[in-house]
């Protein structure tokens, strides 16, 4: 009997914490549930960085925000070509614009297959194909001229395959131009390694054992 009354005095001192935290958690809910209808100048303000630091961070970031548009924008060009191919192949064998898109944005490579699966998504929704393929090319400039070109074709039925076949031609003409453009600046890169680094270890190994060894003799 005694055993039975240290253990049930045990059980509610250790249950007392966990009623009190109960209560508290209820208060809390009721209040932040009166909260919700109230104005917003009543509400409790949210502690915010000050306006001067987050112009500095957002200043400080955009270089590497603007880095990671280019990179992005890079990969797509790259892959735009593959994408109209695709697309071509869906419309010549019989498709509309929007199952081609559909199909080209699930075998298509990943960036531009992203970009491309807003559209049938938007229009599972309840969009238009006009509305969701604009819409696509908005968020994605990159693909502006695939997407006015597909858009052309749902709305006034014109045939694509040709304007396909000169976006592919003109996409993969854009990449050469781009890689050659690349290849020229690097000479203008191996400057730095030249000068600083290989001129320098060229010194070291011919000249400075010369410049030394004249040292000694003259001693």
């Amino acid at each position: 009997m005694v055993l039975m009354m240290l253990g049930g005095a045990w059980g509610v001192i250790v249950a007392l914490p966990l009623v009190g935290f109960a209560r508290r958690q209820a208060v809390l809910a009721r209040a932040q549930h009166l909260l919700v209808g109230r104005p917003r100048a009543c509400r409790t303000p949210r502690w915010r960085l000050p306006r001067p630091v987050v112009i500095v961070g957002a200043v400080l970031a955009s270089p590497a925000r603007r880095r990671k548009q280019r990179a992005r924008a890079d990969v797509l060009r790259r892959e735009i070509p593959v994408a109209i191919d695709l697309i071509s192949v869906a419309v010549g064998a019989g498709c509309t614009p929007y199952v081609a898109v559909e199909v080209a944005s699930l075998w298509c490579p990943p960036g531009v297959g992203a970009a491309l699966a807003s559209v049938p998504r938007a229009c599972r929704l309840g969009a238009s194909f006009d509305d969701a393929i604009r819409d696509a090319g908005a968020a994605t400039p990159v693909l502006a001229p695939l997407t006015d070109a597909l858009d052309a074709a749902a709305r006034l039925g014109v045939p694509i395959a040709p304007t396909l076949a000169r976006l592919a031609a003109e996409a993969r003409a854009d990449l050469r131009r781009a890689a050659e453009q690349r290849a020229r600046t690097v000479p203008v890169r191996l400057l730095f390694p030249l000068v600083f680094l290989v001129l320098p270890a060229f010194g070291l190994l011919t000249v400075a054992p010369v410049l030394l060894d004249g040292f000694a003799r003259m001693r």
